[in-house]
């Protein structure tokens, strides 16, 4: 079984990844399907990131409290904010 932090660690670059992956992705695909109207290209970026930020959000923010940012994340580990397990964490909302 991985340790604690090692779980967080890889929720957090998991998170990191798939939102990633979806906000070039649609971004790109905003682009191409839109004809040139720019409002159709952000609204075809918005709602898959939106989306995939929920999914993303309730799958992991019990692991590793969802920040998907490692400047957050950083900055949460160097102000000692970060809560010892992820239940904790968790339960602060």
């Amino acid at each position: 079984m991985l340790s604690p932090l090692r779980q967080r660690l890889g929720a957090e670059f998991l998170g990191t990844t798939f939102l990633l992956a979806t906000v070039i992705g649609s971004g790109i695909m905003g682009e191409r399907l839109s004809g040139g109207n720019i409002a159709i290209a952000l609204l075809g970026n918005t709602i898959p990131t939106g989306a995939i930020l929920f999914v993303l959000i309730t799958m992991l923010a019990p692991i590793s409290g969802a920040h998907f940012n490692p400047a957050v994340t950083t900055v949460f580990a160097l102000r000692k904010e970060l809560r010892s397990s992820p239940r904790a964490a968790v339960s602060s909302w």
